[in-house]
């Protein structure tokens, strides 16, 4: 059966969504094994159906479906994928989310508002996840909302390697877009051993609240600036930063996201800016007509082998950052 990889009586099965089945072949291909052959189609009326046409029973069980747009009906159909591999009786399923939708709405900023995050976890717990796998969160607290193993995986090392093989790191400069950012600025640091700036945002109060003043805090005057985020949707905040860089005299600004969100303006905005490259991942697809000149796109894909391989073998993912076993 061609999407089975078996170690003695365990096997793996690595199933794929139609969101981005490019990204689940190329871990497929990483993993040497093949995606379990998949009926799926939407009826009339818009609801999802899925039937997998190999069995299942035993089997380590690995769905693959990042959540892009149109994000509810990809989120709707990994559900439903898990649901009927819970009810053909995989032994363990793993729902891996390269990109893990609702994750900026991980609390609540004024009453009356969800936490969708949590509902998000909740519902892939209730259709028969045991176990997540995910690529840099927006927040790392998201792990906690869901009931058993997350196994939460970092780009830091294919970004920083990219930025290290490509520019003179002793002139570098590491920036922190926000403050949410600059736990994850400093492991940047210390892989490249370069200096830390980070922008502060606030609103300028001449102005009704509605525009925000950057600050620059740290010396990037004359160097290059990395800014470290872990998406960029609409592109406009990261160009305010980078003129912000600009402002004080940064000589080059390269832009370095795990998820490219890219919405409405944003390739334009980026296209435009006086930023010099813009480094993503391809957690999320980005097709021909969102590619640009200055972009670089790095693939994920061993990545989420790697933590797969770790999984099915019951070994450490924790191993594929900071070498302990």
């Amino acid at each position: 059966m061609s999407g089975i990889k078996t170690q003695g009586e365990k096997k793996l099965m690595l199933f794929s969504g139609r969101a981005y089945p490019e990204l689940a072949k190329e871990v497929a291909d990483n993993l040497d094994c093949e995606l379990v052959p998949t009926a799926a189609y939407d009826f009339a009326n818009g609801e999802t159906f899925v039937r997998f046409l190999e069995s299942v029973r035993g089997s380590d069980a690995f769905v693959i479906q990042s959540h892009m747009a149109p994000i509810n009906q990809w989120i709707m159909e990994q559900l439903i994928m898990v649901d009927a591999l819970k009810r053909a009786s995989a032994q363990r399923i793993t729902v891996v989310a390269p990109f893990f939708g609702y994750a900026r709405q991980d609390k609540k900023h004024r009453g009356r508002e969800p936490i969708s995050a949590r509902l998000m976890a909740d519902l892939f717990k209730t259709a028969g996840a045991d176990r997540l796998i995910t690529v840099d969160l927006h927040t790392a607290q998201i792990q906690g909302f869901f009931d058993g193993p997350v196994d939460h995986l970092f780009a830091l090392e294919i970004l920083a390697d990219h930025v290290a093989s490509t520019l003179d790191t002793s002139q570098v400069t590491v920036v922190a877009p926000d403050a949410g950012r600059v736990r994850v600025a400093e492991r940047w640091t210390d892989r490249l051993g370069c200096p830390l700036a980070i922008i502060h945002k606030r609103r300028d109060p001449l102005v009704a609240n509605e525009v925000k003043v950057f600050e620059v805090v740290g010396q990037v005057e004359g160097r290059t600036c990395v800014i470290v985020d872990d998406m960029i949707d609409t592109g406009g905040t990261i160009v305010k930063a980078a003129e912000a860089l600009f402002e004080q005299g940064a000589a080059r600004v390269v832009v370095t996201a795990t998820h490219g969100v890219l919405s409405g303006p944003a390739v334009d905005r980026l296209k435009n800016s006086r930023i010099s490259e813009v480094v993503l991942c391809n957690t999320l697809p980005i097709p021909a007509e969102k590619q640009f000149d200055k972009l670089t796109v790095l693939s994920i894909a061993p990545l989420l082998a790697s933590a797969i391989n770790e999984v099915f073998h019951d070994g450490s993912v924790t191993s594929l950052f900071d070498g302990e076993a």
